[in-house]
């Protein structure tokens, strides 16, 4: 019974922030297509970087979707360091992931988490250009384990006709429709396991971890643990913060906290294996070192923000397990479980009926 409050809590404090974040996500995919990025993101200037690391943080694109992704950047002419980048700010950080952060934890939170995001991609980015800029082959086709996320081309103009202009009026009311049905339907559906597996885990942790758990350790254990557990670790963004909040219940630091917030986005031995091909040996120990070396920094300079100027306040709702609820949380909690439910069903239980069927050689699932 108390897992199922833990849990009940977790879904009211995370579903109406979610709600916004996945609208917010829907319009940003919309208006601002992966074809403009990748015109934005080519070239060889450290500017590229910048603007790699900016871009990418807003977008919603876990660290599985982003790869091919950011190889299509890669194949426009974009160099190491802003593929990098991209590389890493944008499964580091996102619009939903944001707003939840911000539910979860508190403001100040929700505002470093971003720009630590950023300085971990600026600093992977210069380091590639200063000791891995050599230019890598990229093949043609995008062999990576969610090819099925590779960015659709840009549907080709219709000719003219008389009924030309009321078309484009159609078309231009319809892009906020689509804006929705985007972050309603493919990034929560590509989002659903592992957001699912995040929320259980969470509400699991609350449940089972004692109270004082890591107040027996210090910040300096904590962070490296929490390190080395993320590293190898894949869940996305979004899923990572219900995880670091239970963890912060139970005596976790705010800094070793937004490690695993880093950490665990952006690194994964599945995709390490993948990215080697495109930027190098090298090029994946230099995002690996970025990524923990920006990550402790911001952990000791969270910690030391929390406990000189900002007070922590965790979610009550999160800390007593309040199971009440104002209509609109009740409201966004069901529809959040709906979405879950489809999400599953259509990435999971659909996807493994489809997979019995005879396959290609050499095809792979991201599941």
């Amino acid at each position: 019974m108390e897992f199922l409050k833990a849990l009940w809590a977790y879904l009211l404090v995370s579903a109406p922030y979610l709600m916004v974040g996945l609208t917010l996500a829907g319009v940003f995919h919309e208006f601002v297509p992966m074809e403009k990025v990748k015109k934005w993101l080519g070239g060889k200037s450290l500017f590229s970087v910048v603007r790699a690391a900016i871009i990418g943080i807003p977008l919603p694109l876990c660290s599985c979707s982003v790869i091919p992704a950011a190889v299509e950047i890669k194949k426009s002419g974009a160099n190491n360091g802003a593929t990098s980048a991209f590389l890493i700010a944008t499964p580091e950080s996102g619009i939903d992931s944001i707003s939840l952060t911000y539910a979860l934890i508190d403001l100040p939170m929700a505002i470093i988490r971003p720009v630590a995001a950023f300085f971990s991609a600026f600093f992977a980015g210069v380091l590639q250009l200063i000791f891995n800029n050599e230019d890598q082959v990229i093949e043609e086709e995008v062999k990576s384990c969610c090819s099925k996320n590779k960015p659709k081309p840009e549907p080709v103009a219709e000719e003219k006709s008389c009924c030309a202009s009321k078309k484009s009026e159609i078309k231009k009311e319809s892009r906020m429709l689509k804006a929705i049905n985007y972050g309603f339907g493919s990034l929560i559906n590509d989002i659903a396991k592992w957001l699912t597996i995040g929320i259980l885990a969470g509400a699991l942790i609350d449940f089972l971890v004692p109270a004082d758990f890591f107040l027996g350790l210090s910040q300096n254990a904590g962070r490296f643990l929490i390190l080395l557990i993320g590293i190898p670790l894949y869940i996305c963004a979004t899923a990572s913060t219900p995880i670091a909040v239970s963890l912060m219940l139970k005596g976790l630091s705010p800094g070793s906290a937004l490690v695993l917030l880093l950490v665990g986005p952006a690194t994964n031995i599945s995709n390490i294996a993948v990215l080697q091909k495109y930027i190098g040996k090298k090029g994946v120990i230099i995002n690996m070192f970025s990524i923990g070396f920006v990550a402790l920094v911001f952990s000791y300079i969270t910690d030391w923000l929390y406990g000189s100027f900002i007070t922590l306040k965790l979610n009550e709702t999160l800390a007593h397990h309040e199971h009440g609820g104002q209509w609109w949380e009740i409201v966004s909690a069901i529809i959040l479980i709906i979405l879950l439910l489809k999400g599953l069903y259509i990435e999971e239980v659909k996807l493994r009926l489809n997979n019995k069927e005879p396959q290609a050689s050499g095809s792979k699932s991201c599941h």
